[in-house]
């Protein structure tokens, strides 16, 4: 199993924060490893949202396919992976004092045999957990310069 947790801190308050991670469809905006995002289901957020996420982790692409099953407005999101690679993601956030927000990000995974199994998934975590923490880093700019984003690349 791959379990890997990664957080950040964003110079902005929560509900901006939540906006953002909230907007299912834009997470390919700042997800480096999501090429593409497709809604399965009509609604776009809350428990029942279905997905398929067009994924590329270095040479593996794999279409991971989502269910939301948890999802507390201002505080956290939780899906359920299945497919080639399963187990439960979440986003969670906690305010930081001064308008800021924690954004911590946990994923359990189980990779398949022809993957590597559990050993797989033990030798999967450290290059994930700097992938997933690049994708952080991306949504804290994205979030902190605002509508600014466009005009500093």
């Amino acid at each position: 199993m791959a379990d890997v947790t990664v957080e950040i801190v964003i110079e902005a308050p929560p509900d901006a924060v939540w906006s953002h991670i909230s907007d299912l469809g834009s997470h390919a905006e700042w997800m480096a490893d999501a090429e593409s995002i497709r809604f399965l289901t009509e609604q776009r957020s809350g428990v029942g949202t279905r997905m398929e996420v067009a994924t590329k982790v270095g040479p593996l692409r794999t279409t991971d396919l989502m269910d939301v099953v948890a999802w507390e407005d201002d505080r956290q999101i939780v899906v359920r992976h299945r497919g080639v690679v399963a187990g439960t993601g979440s986003f969670t956030l906690e305010p930081d004092g001064a308008g800021r927000c924690r954004v911590i990000w946990h994923e359990a995974l189980d990779l398949p045999k022809r993957l590597g199994g559990p050993v797989g998934g033990w030798a999967a975590a450290p290059m994930l957990r700097w992938v997933w923490r690049r994708n952080l880093r991306r949504l804290k700019h994205q979030i902190e310069l605002g509508p600014q984003r466009g005009k500093d690349r």
